[in-house]
């Protein structure tokens, strides 16, 4: 009996010392990393830590684990999120979108240990040499993320099941309006001509809304083309529902295995996972697909602060593979491929305005989500798009929206056309 007493004094002593000196740790960095804000961290002993200005909006979380504190400090990238996923940490006062708020804001602006810098360095080296988005392991990725239940996308999506930054002419509109806006944007952008049924190139085309849009409008001859098994039927299957027959064909295709020639082309929210070291071959392709008066409209998430690479944990649990480019290292293959960048916008808030509206909407659905989905599913994504919402809010990311043409004269010298394009379509 004394052997046993003495050791579980023992284990208790060690399990104490763990708690004690992780709770230390965990001090000591947020005091570092939280200067703005209003954080209370309830540890996994009991204590409480207030960090930040005491401005702002108050959050407070709990550990449940000693074990997991140390495993946030010293790799906060990948386990926070995993903390969160895994129930190990919760949020007890206010969201998980503030929480991430509080960490993005002041996480993006702190000198972070050498430690954690080199853990940075080295994941993305491997990627670097051990992750390319070849055609095989592009369907692949495609599949992880876009073949998830398609009833999940429909119960925070917009009708049209746009997966896609939003446009948000007015912050108070409902997310079907500027989902609608977004798309004359791009189609006001292409500056199509309904006389001359053009033909259409939708690289990366999702579940078909804006080829659809594009045919039924303009009486466009448009192909999509997506790597997702899953978003080709159901692109097709709405085809095939339109009141009236539309020249809208959708291929599951990798776009440099495409043939012919297109009066236009457009991408949207698929250039983040070509990869960069793709980015000369995509734009080689596209220019050659392209007609020689030709546009091309490109809508990609970016970075306004130079190239970074993407988070451990978004890489590993939401999009395998992507990856999201500073202008400039877009600009160089666009200028060797021959284009002329014809028109450049940058779309700032309109993303963090999109996934506040799909964050609610997943919340005000996770009982119907947990039906289809298990628990750890709807906490992953209660973290990516609150994580994602934090990032653009904060203006880690931002939207570009790149116009491309390879002769001068192929559009009116003036923007003026844009708008007038948009008011066309609002009268339509």
């Amino acid at each position: 009996m004394d052997t046993v007493n003495v050791s579980l004094a023992k284990d208790n002593l060690f399990k104490r010392s763990v708690s004690f000196w992780s709770d230390r740790i965990l001090d000591a960095a947020l005091r570092k990393i939280i200067c703005t804000g209003a954080l209370t961290v309830i540890t996994s002993s009991g204590q409480r830590q207030d960090h930040g200005d005491g401005i702002g909006t108050p959050v407070t979380i709990r550990f449940h684990s000693p074990v997991w504190q140390l495993a946030v400090v010293l790799d906060p990238e990948l386990r926070v999120g995993e903390a969160y996923a895994d129930g190990h940490l919760t949020v007890e006062k206010n969201s998980i979108a503030d929480f991430l708020y509080v960490v993005v804001s002041n996480y993006n602006r702190a000198s972070h240990p050498l430690s954690q810098r080199w853990l940075h360095y080295v994941r993305s080296l491997l990627r670097t040499l051990f992750r390319h988005n070849n055609q095989s392991r592009s369907r692949s990725n495609a599949a992880f993320h876009y073949n998830i239940n398609y009833s999940v996308y429909r119960l925070f999506l917009d009708a049209d099941l746009q997966y896609s930054c939003a446009y948000f002419r007015d912050k108070n509109v409902s997310l079907d309006d500027a989902q609608i806006a977004k798309i004359q944007l791009i189609a006001a952008k292409l500056n199509l001509d309904k006389d001359k049924k053009m033909t259409v190139l939708d690289i990366g085309s999702g579940w078909g809304g804006l080829a659809l849009y594009l045919a039924r409008r303009y009486s466009a001859k448009v192909t999509g083309i997506n790597l997702s098994k899953e978003q080709i039927g159901i692109a097709r299957a709405r085809a095939a529902e339109e009141k009236e027959p539309v020249a809208c064909q959708f291929l599951e295709q990798h776009y440099q295995n495409v043939t012919g020639m297109f009066d236009r082309i457009v991408s949207v929210g698929m250039f983040e996972h070509v990869g960069k070291q793709y980015y000369p071959a995509f734009f080689r392709k596209c220019f050659d697909l392209l007609a020689h008066d030709g546009v091309m409209l490109l809508h990609t998430i970016g970075r306004p602060g130079g190239p970074s690479d993407t988070n451990a944990w978004i890489n590993k649990y939401i999009f395998p593979g992507g990856y999201t480019p500073a202008l400039s290292e877009i600009m160089p293959s666009i200028e060797r491929a021959g284009f002329i960048a014809s028109d450049i916008e940058i779309l700032r808030l309109h993303y963090a305005e999109t996934l506040k509206h799909w964050r609610t909407r997943f919340d005000s659905n996770r009982d119907k989500v947990l039906n289809i989905i298990d628990d750890r599913f709807i906490r992953m994504w209660d973290f990516y798009l609150a994580g994602f919402e934090a990032s653009f809010r904060d203006g880690a990311f931002v939207v570009f929206q790149i116009q491309l043409i390879k002769n001068v004269t192929a559009l009116p010298v003036c923007r003026d056309y844009i708008y007038e394009n948009i008011s066309a379509q609002e009268h339509w």
